[in-house]
C-alpha cells in the first residue's frame, strides 16, 4: 500500500534544477530521484495509475494573454454548490444568469449582431443575425442548443454562443431557450430542441442547416441527430458539438485526470452531478438522448468537435470523435492548450476564441449547401 505525502511537486521541476546553485540543484535531483522511486513501486502492479501531488502553472507557450488568464482563474463559487429544494435550485439559476446576460450588450455591439425573440413550435427562441451576411451563407441557417449543465442559461444568458457564431461566422442562428429543471426534467429540453428542428425543416432545406452547441448543447446536438435519425426527419447537413456531454455520467479517463484541474467544472461530484441526476430524473444515465456515446452514429453528417487539454470532458469529447471515425463519419477534432471546459468561448477578445468560432465556420462552409 502506498503511503501519502504531502510533498507537492511542479511540473517544471528538472527544469528548475538546471538553474540552480550546485548544491540546490542536488537537493532538486534528490528529490525527484525518491519521487521517481516512489511513484515507480506505487504504480509497479497492473491496474489504476497513482499520480503525485503536484502543481500546474498556466501555459505560456502558444496561449494568448487573455486565454491565459482565464486558464489561470480560481474556482467559480458555484462548482461544489448543492441545492436542496427547487427554490435553491432557482436562486442559484437566476443568480448565474444575470452575470451572464450584462455583458451581452457589449457583446452584440462588438461582433455586430442583432437579437430578437420569438416562437417557433410554441418554444420561446432568439434569433440572432449579423450585420454582415456573405452571400454564400444568405440561404444557410444554423440551430444552436446552449450549455450549462441542463439547468444553466435560461432566457438570454443562453445567448453569447449563438452571438459569437453568428458574429464571427456570419451566419443567422436560431437560439433554442429550452425548458429546463428543476421545473422540467428530460425529455422537455430534447422535446423542445426538436419541436424547432421539425418545424423550421418544414421551410428551410436541411442540407443548408447545422445544429450546434457546448457542453449539455453538445450532447443535446448529438442527441437530436439520433433523434432525428429514429423519428425519420431530415439530418443537418454538419454539426458542432462543443466539448459535449457525451457520458453525463461520471465515465471516461479525463473525469479523473483532469479532476481539480479542470478550474470550470472543477469535479463532476460538485453541482455537476447533482444536475445530471436532477436532469435525468430517474432515467438510466446510459440512454442515449441523455448520454448519447452510447447511440448509434451511423449516417451522422459531417462534425467538428472542440476542447481543450484540461477539459474534465476531454475523454467525452474524445469518446464521442473515435466512435464517429468507427461509423466512417466525417469528424474533425480541435483542441486547444490549457484550456479548460468550454473555455474557447469564455472571452470574445482572446484571438482563440475568434480562431475556434472560424474554425467551426469553415467546417460548416464545407458542407452547407449555398
Amino acid at each position: 500500500m502506498r503511503k501519502p505525502h504531502h510533498a507537492i511537486f511542479s511540473i517544471g521541476i528538472i527544469a528548475l534544477a538546471a538553474t540552480l546553485p550546485a548544491a540546490a540543484h542536488a537537493q532538486a535531483a534528490a528529490s525527484y530521484d525518491e519521487l521517481a522511486k516512489n511513484e515507480a513501486a506505487a504504480n509497479a502492479e497492473n491496474g489504476k495509475r497513482v499520480a503525485p501531488v503536484k502543481s500546474m502553472a498556466s501555459p505560456a507557450n502558444d496561449v494568448s494573454s487573455d486565454m491565459q488568464a482565464v486558464i489561470g482563474a480560481s474556482y467559480p463559487p458555484h462548482f461544489n454548490a448543492d441545492p436542496k429544494s427547487p427554490a435553491e435550485w432557482k436562486e442559484l439559476i437566476d443568480r448565474r444568469a444575470k452575470l451572464s446576460i450584462a455583458g451581452i450588450p457589449a457583446m452584440k455591439e462588438k461582433l455586430g449582431v442583432k437579437v430578437e425573440e420569438t416562437k417557433i413550435a410554441g418554444v420561446h427562441c432568439f434569433i440572432v443575425t449579423p450585420s454582415k451576411t456573405p452571400p454564400e451563407n444568405r440561404r444557410r441557417l444554423l440551430v444552436h442548443v446552449h450549455g450549462g449543465g441542463y439547468v444553466f442559461g435560461p432566457g438570454e444568458a443562453a445567448l453569447p454562443e449563438a452571438i459569437m457564431m453568428a458574429g464571427f461566422g456570419g451566419f443567422k442562428v436560431i437560439s433554442v431557450d429550452y425548458r429546463m429543471p428543476p421545473d422540467f426534467p428530460y425529455p422537455a429540453a430534447m422535446d423542445d430542441a426538436m419541436a424547432v428542428w421539425k418545424e423550421t425543416v418544414k421551410t428551410h432545406d436541411a442540407r443548408r442547416m447545422a445544429i450546434f452547441g457546448t457542453s449539455t448543447g453538445g450532447a443535446m446536438t448529438l442527441a437530436m441527430v439520433l433523434r432525428a435519425k429514429d423519428e425519420k426527419l431530415p439530418k443537418p447537413a454538419a454539426i458542432a458539438p462543443g466539448t459535449p456531454w457525451s457520458d453525463i455520467d461520471k465515465i471516461g479517463d479525463t473525469y479523473a485526470s483532469n479532476e481539480w484541474v479542470d478550474n470550470v467544472l472543477v469535479t463532476w461530484d460538485g453541482w455537476l452531478g447533482r444536475a445530471a441526476k436532477l436532469y435525468a430524473n430517474g432515467t438510466d444515465l446510459k440512454n442515449p438522448y441523455i448520454s448519447p456515446i452510447y447511440g448509434d452514429f451511423k449516417g451522422f453528417p459531417p462534425t467538428i468537435l472542440t476542447s481543450g487539454t484540461r477539459d474534465l470532458f476531454l475523454s467525452n469529447t474524445v469518446r464521442t470523435h473515435r466512435k464517429l471515425r468507427r461509423a466512417d463519419v466525417i469528424a474533425d477534432l480541435n483542441v486547444y492548450e490549457g484550456q479548460s471546459h468550454a473555455q474557447y468561448q469564455f472571452n470574445v477578445n482572446a484571438p482563440e476564441t475568434k480562431e475556434a468560432f472560424t474554425d467551426i465556420a469553415r467546417f460548416f462552409d464545407r458542407y452547407l449547401k449555398e
